[in-house]
């Protein structure tokens, strides 16, 4: 395929601001690289945050990190994805929502690439930094050296893949870190996107029974097509929201609690809930100063574990994927991507996503 010389990007110049179509020079992949056309990008919640103003980031600012595209060029060393199938122009792809600057102590020795010094992630960078395409707000994007890069097989729908990259792969992560073994019970906090693929997985894995708290009734109507034994109103009273769960997971409690609702007054509720020994995990309060406060002696007396998950390993991209192609005839992801929005039209899907008019808003440029 040929490079074209410009490609057009939503740009957003200072946070909450409109958004503007701007066109940027494209120029063949460097080594290490590929250029893409994106086909889709889909809307997170780090996305509206960032927006926002809730969290730092540059502007003028071009968002977007969960994409699916066309291989466009490859760059010199770019031959095979992750799993060492081959890439040519023309494959489906997806990539790691983040990429790193090197081998360092976290990649080598901690097996936290994610949290390696210099880590970037797509979507997170002002559109004047080179090569300027970067986010999936755009029609094209540069997969910049030391990404993650994996092939999508032909049959999976663009509205299946494109949250595997974020939302998908870091739950994969969030289950992991709660250790969940066969037979046990969980609570999950937030019927969003991530709680919903939550559920799926924890069912995956072996979870008996699995609890969904939110407080919209259509989130709590449509968790039960995502493995959700019983949806609850988050909104209840607490006392009632104890008793209830300590009945649905006997004999002792949840054996694990995850947040993804990102609201820091549901902590202390989940602390509570848990059984002795079980295990809370953090994974949706993502933005700066989110304070709370908790008994700690609660932590010591019922020898909990507390973990939280950022972001993701790069495996977990291949175990998302490998999630979703196994189980989208059970579960029906493609329906989670339930707006789709012109480029020149990011404006309106982020209201409907701030709105939550939509569960997951997808751009199609």
């Amino acid at each position: 395929m040929r490079v074209p010389e410009l490609g057009r990007v939503a740009v957003y110049e200072t946070p909450g601001g409109p958004f503007r179509i701007e066109s940027h020079a494209l120029r063949p992949p460097l080594p290490g690289e590929a250029l893409v056309k994106v086909r889709m990008s889909t809307i997170c919640r780090s996305d509206i945050h960032s927006w926002q103003g809730h969290r730092p980031n540059p502007c003028p600012g071009l968002l977007g990190h969960e994409i699916v595209g066309d291989i466009v060029a490859l760059g010199e060393s770019v031959t095979h994805d992750m799993r060492g199938d081959p890439l040519a122009p023309g494959d489906r792809v997806t990539w790691s929502e983040y990429f790193i600057p090197g081998a360092n102590y976290f990649t080598e020795v901690l097996d936290l690439p994610q949290k390696s010094p210099g880590v970037d992630k797509y979507g997170h960078m002002a559109v004047t930094t080179a090569p300027h395409h970067h986010g999936g707000f755009g029609e094209y994007c540069y997969i910049l050296p030391r990404s993650w890069i994996l092939r999508l097989p032909p049959d999976l729908s663009d509205e299946e893949a494109t949250p595997i990259n974020c939302g998908v792969a870091t739950m994969i992560a969030i289950i992991e870190a709660a250790a969940l073994r066969i037979g046990q019970t969980v609570v999950i906090q937030g019927l969003g996107l991530l709680g919903l693929y939550g559920a799926a997985i924890a069912k995956a894995r072996g979870a008996r029974w699995v609890i969904g708290l939110d407080i919209d009734p259509a989130r709590r109507e449509r968790a039960a097509c995502f493995g959700v034994d019983c949806a609850l109103d988050a909104a209840a009273d607490p006392s009632a929201l104890l008793a209830e769960i300590a009945t649905q997971c006997r004999p002792v409690g949840p054996d694990a609690v995850i947040e993804v609702c990102g609201a820091v007054k549901a902590i202390p509720l989940g602390i509570d809930m848990l059984r002795i020994g079980g295990t809370y995990v953090l994974g949706g309060v993502v933005n700066p100063r989110s304070l709370i406060e908790i008994d700690a002696n609660l932590l010591l007396k019922k020898m909990l574990t507390l973990r939280g998950v950022h972001n993701y390993r790069p495996r977990n991209l291949v175990e998302a994927l490998d999630f979703v192609v196994a189980n989208r005839r059970r579960y029906p992801f493609r329906e989670l991507v339930d707006g789709k929005y012109a480029l020149d039209r990011v404006g309106d899907a982020m209201a409907d996503a701030v709105a939550q008019r939509v569960l997951r808003a997808a751009i199609v440029p």
